[in-house]
């Protein structure tokens, strides 16, 4: 599989795990164990594993990779890297030590910038202090809901250069949204079938906050409803929603 990324926000994928189990709303229409059934029907070998079918699915076990780890050792450009768009590095069958290693390799090729991207805010938080954070490592939690909204105080504790929110597939308003050191929030309705309508005025509200807080906002798409009736060409958004921008990354190496 190419490492390149048809992803808005990112270049390059970069998946040291793969499979996961279903936590949140957010969840439900997961496009990454829809792929990883088809990927396990094609015969590609990192989808062999079966996840519990309550949770998870066909080729969608939680699966470490150690062979992966040196993949980004060999790439020469530059680039941009979402780690694990088809696994949760803080999975808690994940082992710390193999989460080390992988930021191990982050802080061995400066050159690229990581995205890392986790519903499991609790146990981030809870090994942050366990881990090497280096400074091209930029750290997010998906909140597609008010309900999650704890993962942001979470994600606040953490000392990444650029802290993020993924709030895709965005499920509600995020009434009580607290962006106080938060640097960078993307913004995204749900696609693919079974989507579930976003309301515009939930995105336009995040942005509207992030332009109060300071934050840097990114609306990636509107979803699939949205789509149906309209385009998904940023340059037909409602104009208060063609914004795609990117954070600065910050010191936040502790004194």
């Amino acid at each position: 599989m190419s490492d390149r990324s048809s992803i808005e926000w990112t270049e390059a994928t970069w998946n040291p795990t793969t499979g996961c189990d279903r936590v949140s709303e957010g969840c439900d229409n997961c496009y990454a164990l829809t792929l990883a059934k088809r990927l396990k029907a094609m015969g590609s070998a990192k989808y062999q594993n079966d996840g519990d079918p309550r949770t998870s699915g066909p080729g969608f076990g939680l699966t470490v990779h150690p062979q992966a780890l040196q993949m980004p050792l060999g790439w020469r450009t530059p680039r941009t890297v979402f780690v694990n768009s088809m696994s949760d590095l803080f999975h808690a069958r994940v082992p710390l030590d193999y989460v080390q290693r992988v930021f191990d390799v982050m802080a061995a090729t400066p050159q690229h910038t990581y995205q890392v991207l986790t519903k499991r805010a609790r146990r981030l938080r809870q090994v942050a202090n366990q881990l090497q954070w280096p400074a091209n490592l930029w750290m997010g939690v998906s909140v597609e809901s008010a309900k999650e909204l704890p993962r942001v105080d979470d994600l606040r504790l953490v000392p990444a250069s650029v802290r993020f929110l993924s709030c895709e597939p965005l499920l509600g308003p995020l009434a009580g949204l607290d962006l106080d050191g938060i640097d960078w929030a993307i913004v995204g309705g749900e696609s693919g079938p079974g989507a579930r309508p976003m309301d515009l005025a939930w995105a336009s509200g995040i942005v509207e906050q992030c332009r109060k807080a300071g934050t840097v906002p990114f609306v990636k798409q509107l979803g699939s409803c949205w789509n149906k009736t309209h385009h998904k060409d940023i340059d037909r958004f409602p104009a208060e929603l063609r914004v795609r921008e990117y954070p600065q990354a910050r010191d936040r190496t502790p004194a």
